[in-house]
């Protein structure tokens, strides 16, 4: 009687990191931020160039889609465009839970990253949570020299319930100012992410040149013996 087949050989997971791997090449013109803030949540990476926004979140083999709605709320109301890039275990669970100007980018075993869906330019940007993206004294900034002196002094709800209600600030030159504050600060942001490395290097550092209480009893036994 012949034998049943082998099962065939499982595929590698592919997760977040690798999957990182795979877009930023990708992302030729303008700079790309990770772990944006973005309402109540962080967009995974965001595409800046001076003409649009991309916001992009990764799902992984190991993550779930718990999280997909909020996530769709929060990036819906500030980026351009925003894709979501998949391993092949979420395709048909995720396409159901997006809107079709909403793209969706396949990373496969083959580690290349498959168009599913294009994403199209998304009409539901808002001036509060766009402005959200910036500190307030930037936000601020910007408003004085429209010329609405008022907003000085306003805390930062405040200024949010002004850009709600407001028709005096155009919402086209705000998120070209929005985009050109984000991709100045990024020098910022890279030498932050510098100094946090090398102290977690340090850190690291010190901990594996610290020795351990087992090792200090091993020592004094051995001293003792001798």
């Amino acid at each position: 009687m012949p034998s049943a087949p082998s099962p065939p050989w499982p595929r590698p997971l592919m997760n977040d990191p690798e999957i990182r791997a795979l877009l930023y090449p990708l992302l030729t013109e303008g700079v790309y931020v990770d772990e944006l803030p973005t309402g109540t949540t962080r967009a995974d990476v965001v595409h800046i160039t001076p003409a649009f926004m991309h916001g992009y979140e990764v799902k992984g083999d190991g993550d779930t889609l718990q999280r997909v709605a909020n996530q769709l709320r929060c990036y819906g109301e500030v980026y351009d465009f925003v894709t979501f890039i998949v391993t092949e275990k979420h395709v048909l669970k995720l396409l159901p839970l997006l809107p079709e100007w909403v793209g969706v980018l396949v990373a496969t075993p083959g580690q290349e990253l498959r168009v599913h869906r294009a994403a199209s330019y998304n009409a539901t940007v808002e001036r509060a949570p766009l402005a959200g993206l910036l500190l307030l004294e930037e936000v601020k900034q910007y408003l004085l020299a429209l010329g609405l002196s008022g907003v000085s002094t306003l805390r930062r709800r405040e200024v949010m319930t002004f850009l709600r209600t407001t028709h005096l600030v155009p919402l086209s030159g705000l998120a070209h100012y929005v985009r050109e504050r984000l991709i100045a600060r990024l020098p910022e942001r890279l030498l932050h992410r510098a100094e946090r490395k090398a102290e977690r290097q340090r850190i690291g550092n010190r901990r594996r040149r610290k020795p351990t209480h087992k090792a200090k009893t091993t020592k004094r036994k051995k001293q003792a013996a001798a």
